[in-house]
């Protein structure tokens, strides 16, 4: 085990945290209006009484980016944990699907499924984990290694107060996660200055190119969904979402930035 080196860290965050913003930004910039709406549910709107265009587009495209900047900085908040795991265990990726980080320490093998918070699936995608825990058990063993196995769940934020779970693996949250993979104890709260630098610049650029977006979005809902009085086309909207013929005869262009 080598001491982490805080210095590498943060060189290492700030000149790779663009890439967070440039995949969402590159995912901003390929919606559709069309792809948006037929993923959700149009019915919902209606019984929030969203009356006006502008108000049904920025909702849309809000949801979406909750939900994509959730995927994305999670996938870099991995790249970043097995950074700093090389730099002290030498740890790697695995070569068995679903688990993201493999390493000794103390005579103990390590299997870990990295996920940004504790609540991160549901009863299935907890299974298919348990599965995949076995899976690299079995391969280890199948390699002659008598080294002692263990899975862990490792989760960027948040917290598990019962970390042993009932299906042979443990899940450790936050400052008991970030530990884990790098010995500090601090080093949870020691990453989170480094996130902020460029953090306007990017912030920026994404604010003006989101702008356009909902400019663009809501002038094709206007001219697609609604009426020649200004009100929206309820019917027109659910059968574009949910007709089994209505879907092809509804051509919105897909917007570029």
């Amino acid at each position: 085990m080598k001491k982490i080196n805080l210095k590498e860290v943060t060189l290492y965050v700030e000149s790779n945290i663009g890439d967070f913003h440039n995949r969402l930004l590159e995912s901003l910039n390929e919606l559709s209006l069309s792809t948006i709406l037929f993923k959700k549910n149009p019915y919902l709107f209606r019984a929030k009484a969203l009356i006006t265009a502008g108000d049904i587009v920025k909702g849309l495209v809000d949801a979406f980016l909750s939900s994509r900047e959730e995927t994305v900085f999670g996938n870099w908040l991995e790249g970043l944990a097995r950074f700093i795991n090389e730099k002290v265990y030498t740890g790697h990726k695995s070569s068995t699907p679903g688990i993201d980080l493999e390493f000794e320490n103390e005579g103990i093998r390590y299997i870990v499924a990295i996920k940004s918070g504790p609540n991160w699936g549901n009863s299935s995608q907890v299974k298919k984990m348990v599965i995949d825990f076995n899976t690299a058990r079995k391969t280890i063993k199948t390699s002659g290694s008598k080294i002692q196995v263990e899975a862990i769940n490792g989760c960027c934020y948040g917290r598990d107060n019962v970390p042993v779970k009932n299906d042979n693996y443990s899940k450790l949250c936050g400052q008991r996660f970030w530990e884990f993979i790098s010995g500090d104890k601090d080093l949870y709260l020691e990453i989170i200055e480094p996130l902020g630098h460029k953090a306007k610049e990017k912030t920026d650029e994404f604010n003006e190119a989101y702008s356009k977006i909902l400019n663009r979005f809501t002038r094709e809902f206007m001219e697609n969904f609604c009426m020649k009085d200004g009100s929206i086309d309820w019917n027109k909207l659910v059968k574009h979402n949910s007709s089994k013929e209505e879907f092809d005869k509804i051509k919105i262009p897909k917007s570029k930035a």
